[in-house]
């Protein structure tokens, strides 16, 4: 499996053989509701797009996970899979082949890739947005992304996980609360799923951030804090530190393919 952060929750992963380009912002900036006066995200360069895409994976329908810019400027014939909202998206764009995974749902690649939808984010009393568990069914390697630190306890109920891409700081904003649950939601799935690897999401890297609403948030944790947080329970989950751009080839302890264990 391998993994290449591009920035924010944009995610490159090879797994099964595939290609899945995960809640991409590559180019353009990212605004909210058109008022950038209010927030604004910039890459200090417009960030090269993928090659070879097998599918684009969408966990939210907001700019930050379904980014119009981004998508416009993306191939529409590479498939699509993302929550209903993101869905709406990415069908307005003109892309074809478009699929919406309500929670429980799963839909397979290519054969070798599942990818079930989990809930994830609320976004108001209607709405909550997706999760995913990716799952290699020839290695049984499996992976889990959710770019805000939302999830239920049901996800217990899915049993060891390789790899979970989560955020590990809190962003908080007055008389709201949590906007990214960090530290504690990141410990709480390290306790669920054990996985080999935890991998840090919705942080920035190269991009930079500008705005009325960066004066009333508030961030709290980092990498070093949660790695003493794991050891402390006595678990072996490692935290890397990705880089943008640049890929890691985990080295992951090999698993019972998920075909063999049914």
């Amino acid at each position: 499996m391998d993994v290449t952060w591009l920035d924010s929750n944009s995610w490159l992963l090879t797994l099964g053989g595939q290609r899945i380009l995960v809640d991409p912002w590559l180019v353009g900036d990212l605004v909210f509701g058109q008022q950038p006066w209010l927030f604004r995200g910039e890459h200090p360069q417009p960030r090269p797009l993928p090659d070879a895409i097998d599918l684009i994976l969408l966990s939210q329908g907001f700019e930050d996970h379904s980014h119009p810019p981004t998508l416009e400027a993306l191939d529409r014939a590479i498939p699509v899979v993302g929550s209903p909202s993101a869905a709406k998206v990415a069908e307005g764009l003109g892309y074809r082949q478009v699929t919406a995974l309500d929670h429980g749902e799963t839909h397979t690649l290519a054969g070798s890739v599942t990818i079930k939808a989990v809930s994830g984010t609320p976004m108001g009393p209607l709405l909550v947005e997706n999760g995913y568990i990716l799952r290699d069914q020839n290695s049984g390697l499996s992976l889990f992304y959710e770019p805000h630190g939302f999830h239920r306890d049901d996800l217990k109920q899915e049993g060891s996980i390789d790899v979970v891409i989560t955020p590990i700081v809190d962003l908080t904003l007055p008389l709201v609360g949590p906007v990214i649950r960090g530290q504690k939601a990141a410990l709480e799935l390290v306790d669920w799923l054990q996985p080999q690897v935890v991998l840090p999401t919705a942080d920035a890297g190269e991009v930079t951030y500008q705005g009325l609403l960066l004066n009333w948030l508030k961030v709290v944790g980092d990498v070093q804090a949660l790695q003493a947080a794991i050891a402390q329970k006595g678990l072996s989950t490692q935290v890397l530190r990705p880089s943008v751009g640049n890929p890691i080839a985990l080295d992951l302890a090999p698993r019972q393919p998920a075909s063999a264990a049914i």
